[in-house]
């Protein structure tokens, strides 16, 4: 974004003590860090990102966007209307999902797929966005929704309404989490798409796997249970280190939606 210095999803890809940092964009240090946004800046700016995108690479290339709660509910309703010509797979966390009923004015207004849920804790979360049909993708992770069961109820309620799982998948949720998502997405008949960010050197290695991920595609390899074993030895060489989530300030110094 023209004019901002520091904003979410741009992670560093710099090295980290030897090694990428497997939590971005937590960032280690004994304060938060500080960064800037500018709402009606990025309204005008995220259309034309997606305009040069698709017609750099074309109609077939599937294109995933993330406002992190980050508008109010007509700001959404307005973002998702305007990229509906570049026909997006989904557009995630519009506006905060705690307030639900928001979704209601931007379903009106837009025909863009809406994924919401990765700050979801239980069913009871969706209930409403479910039975209403306001979402297309179910976006919690199963670390924090309970295990395999939970989620599970989730998607079973959901793929009544033709809704889709789209499990959260960071490097902060651990190759355990990701490995258990993955048995999960594969016991359900509506999986949509599961997120994947490839783990650090040094989480692979305390984290034994025999999930593999090729050519875009995951596999759980052949191992019995989730396929994940925890090397202890290996992350008793790790000591905690203290890391927090940034902040996010209007360009008049007013906290915002991070």
């Amino acid at each position: 974004m023209p004019g901002l210095k520091s904003i979410y999803g741009i992670a560093s890809n710099a090295p980290y003590d030897g090694g990428r940092y497997d939590h971005e964009p937590a960032q280690r240090g004994d304060l938060p860090a500080e960064e800037d946004w500018d709402t009606h800046s990025y309204l005008r700016r995220v259309p034309t990102v997606f305009e040069a995108v698709r017609s750099e690479f074309g109609a077939e290339l599937p294109l995933l966007h993330d406002s992190h709660h980050r508008l109010t509910p007509i700001q959404a309703a307005k973002l998702g209307k305007s990229l509906e010509p570049y026909d997006l797979f989904w557009l995630e966390d519009v506006t905060p999902a705690e307030n639900q009923e928001a979704l209601r004015l931007v379903r009106q207004h837009t025909t863009t797929p809406l994924a919401i849920g990765e700050i979801f804790n239980t069913v009871w979360d969706y209930q409403l966005i479910i039975r209403e049909q306001l979402i297309d993708y179910v976006r919690s992770a199963v670390t924090h929704t309970g295990g395999i069961t939970h989620p599970k109820k989730v998607l079973d309620s959901a793929g009544q309404y033709q809704i889709k799982s789209g499990m959260h998948g960071p490097t902060d949720i651990s190759p355990v989490g990701l490995a258990a998502q993955m048995h999960l997405g594969l016991a359900i008949h509506n999986f949509g798409i599961q997120e994947y960010m490839k783990h650090g050197a040094r989480t692979d290695e305390v984290f034994e796997q025999s999930f593999t991920f090729t050519d875009g595609l995951l596999h759980p390899g052949e191992q019995p249970g989730l396929g994940v074993e925890l090397n202890l030895a290996e992350a008793a060489k790790h000591p905690y280190q203290r890391a927090y989530l940034p902040f996010n300030r209007l360009a008049d110094g007013t906290v915002h939606d991070w």
